[in-house]
């Protein structure tokens, strides 16, 4: 079993369907972590020494900070993944190598992941974010909510509506790769090898000093900074080959259902069962053709091949999601106090409940269970033909969109209540 494994893919035209850039990931965390959607508006924050609160520790805060929708693990402040108003979306994944992991705490990547969303309006800005605060106040902390520390450095998927960028790390270095076209998907191992877009100025240096490199042959990030052999990386068995795989199976043709298809594959372990799961899904869709609004699909819920996508646009006045946030527990949280993670408290969301009694119906009853996934994917149908109405047509109506995702999901809360056992 693979700890923490994620998977995260971008395509890109020509690798698409109607010139978009398709963004997917499936958060594979402990099988009993919730993960809740939640909404923060942009912000204009006037006081220079102003001071912002992440995970563990306090960073600088910006004068200004986008809007921004993530999928996070419900017991800290960053996220797994998201997006923002821009059109950026990012997603990232545990990896190691040669490079030793600090358990001191200091950014976690999923702080990295948010701070790289509120302060960036393109993916090559986000980027320039994330590379600047693991420079300032680097990357360290336990990544679970227990009292097992389990850390990693982190690797980054960052989309817009133009490019996308690979960004890994070890430790401070890292090294980035531009994708301007085709397919891409990262997971729990370095990726990039000789095609370095940019990276940290030290770091061939600080390979050689190591002994990891000896400056005559070709660079190589991934083979360098850990023990892969990249020869092999796309043939090898494992979660990155089979996703590269099935990205190009369907190469030319990519939609953003394409891509929840390749996030429910569980032969391939994408979907992942177990004590480590799939324990939330992303999927977005971003129009090259800036008139078009992106869409950002979520589940919120375990499993996304017994859960459902349901859509968010980014409109003014767009209120607190409340039937995916979880309950908060103020300076009483057990991870704000120390010693951390003492105990752990419920941190299930309404949706997150009612989907729990959903998931016993369809393991127990088998008739129920077949009415049950058929209402799923009926709703399902329903809204991803409203989304392509959309952008063919271009037309927002700006009152229904505000309450689009809220009221997805009490539509799908009211399949599981009907087929809920009093």
């Amino acid at each position: 079993m693979e700890p923490c494994s994620c998977d995260t893919f971008v395509a890109l035209p020509p690798a698409t369907v109607d010139n978009r850039i398709i963004f997917g990931k499936n958060s594979d965390r402990l099988c009993d972590e919730v993960q809740e959607i939640v909404y923060f508006p942009a912000a204009v924050h006037d006081n220079p020494r102003e001071q912002l609160q992440c995970t563990y520790i306090e960073i600088d805060q910006v004068p200004e900070t986008y809007a921004v929708v993530l999928s996070r693990p419900a017991w800290l402040w960053g996220a797994e993944m998201g997006a923002n108003e821009h059109g950026v979306c990012i997603g990232n994944e545990a990896v190691w190598g040669r490079e030793e992991v600090c358990d001191e705490e200091a950014l976690l990547g999923m702080d990295l992941v948010r701070l790289g969303l509120e302060r960036a309006d393109t993916a090559e800005k986000a980027l320039n974010v994330i590379v600047d605060l693991l420079e300032k106040y680097g990357q360290g902390g336990n990544c679970s909510e227990g009292r097992m520390v389990f850390s990693y450095h982190n690797s980054f998927l960052i989309a817009d509506r133009n490019e996308a960028w690979i960004l890994e790390t070890a430790g401070k270095y890292w090294a980035a790769e531009k994708v301007q076209e085709g397919v891409r998907n990262i997971s729990n191992q370095l990726s990039i090898t000789t095609k370095i877009d940019r990276e940290h100025p030290d770091m061939r240096n600080y390979a050689k000093q190591k002994g990891w490199w000896d400056g005559k042959k070709e660079f190589d990030f991934a083979a360098t900074y850990s023990y892969l052999d990249t020869a092999k990386m796309k043939i090898s068995p494992g979660r990155y080959c089979e996703g590269y795989r099935l990205l190009n199976k369907h190469k030319g043709n990519i939609t953003f259902e394409t891509m929840m298809g390749i996030l429910r594959d569980k032969p391939s372990g994408i979907n992942m069962e177990g004590e480590f799961l799939t324990t939330a899904s992303m999927v977005s869709v971003l129009p090259q053709d800036s008139s078009l609004p992106c869409i950002h699909f979520f589940t919120g819920t375990p499993d996304p091949e017994r859960s459902v996508f349901k859509p968010f646009i980014f409109v003014p006045n767009i209120s607190q999601l409340l039937d995916t946030s979880s309950p908060t527990f103020g300076l009483e949280d057990p991870v704000k106090k120390k010693p951390r993670f003492q105990h752990k408290p419920d941190r299930r969301h309404p949706l997150y409940q009612k989907h729990q009694q959903a998931l016993e119906v369809i393991d127990k009853k088998e008739e129920k269970a077949k009415t049950l996934l058929d209402n799923m994917r009926k709703l399902e149908k329903e809204l991803f033909k409203e989304i392509e109405s959309i952008l063919q047509n271009k037309h927002l109506d700006g009152d229904k969109i505000v309450n689009l995702f809220p009221q997805c999901v009490k539509d799908e809360i009211r399949i599981y209540k009907s087929n809920i056992s009093p």
